[in-house]
């Protein structure tokens, strides 16, 4: 941390002291991040989308959504970008399998998983497999130049969990990116060590880098590092 520039820190501190006080306005009416994506939408199941058609940001062209089905959580948030919210020069990988993936204008991106514990308290950060989430698969670079491009600008359909997404997604960049570079070469290990299987469909390849996360110590460590 104490190798960041002065700049990075201090964004990050702001992105720290916006997730707090969204948790804490959430708590101050008794709620928290996870029972407020889900309310209103009934019985709560493995596998469907919180809310049911995802929440889109038009003019960032961000998305995300949240849902269930691993051990040891009470659910989590994918987070992606598409196309049209690119840097221009980014293009995905090359595509040798025989599974077709979004292009142009329908092409999107995972950024970042986060775990959520049944409080509504996030437990780690985590990357996936392409197949997972049906993404264009780009590289890691190309995956940190796109995480400062996502916000979600609205109140659909919270205001304090888009707000808080957003926030997460930059006070803890250094970690995503360090997750998005070991993504990469988890993958390419991977593929030398299973010739001929193609590795973005590969059921047996799900999660691919993980690390727990706090918030409260992220904030810390941020706090020392500005001290120096």
């Amino acid at each position: 941390m104490s190798r960041l520039p002065v700049a990075d820190l201090e964004a990050m501190r702001a992105a720290g002291a916006e997730a707090v006080e969204c948790a804490r306005v959430l708590a101050k009416g008794e709620m928290d991040l996870v029972s407020e994506v889900l309310r209103g939408h009934g019985t709560f199941y493995e596998l469907d989308h919180y809310p049911p058609s995802d929440v889109f940001d038009h003019d960032s062209h961000s998305q995300y959504y949240y849902h269930a089905h691993r051990q040891r959580e009470h659910g989590h948030f994918h987070t992606f970008l598409r196309g049209p919210g690119m840097p221009q020069d980014v293009q995905p990988v090359p595509c040798d399998g025989a599974k077709s993936w979004p292009r142009g204008d329908q092409a999107i991106s995972h950024l970042i998983a986060i775990s959520m514990d049944g409080y509504g308290k996030p437990l780690s950060l985590f990357t996936v497999n392409r197949w997972v989430t049906d993404e264009a698969w780009y590289c890691a670079d190309d995956v940190i130049r796109m995480l400062g491009n996502f916000r979600i600008d609205h109140a659909y359909p919270s205001w304090p969990v888009n707000r808080w997404l957003t926030a997460m997604l930059r006070l803890f960049r250094p970690q995503i990116e360090w997750l998005v570079h070991r993504r990469d070469k988890s993958m390419a290990d991977w593929v030398r060590q299973h010739p001929g299987s193609d590795a973005f469909e590969d059921r047996r390849l799900e999660v691919i880098s993980e690390i727990p996360i706090s918030v409260d110590r992220q904030i810390a460590l941020i706090d020392k590092a500005r001290r120096r």
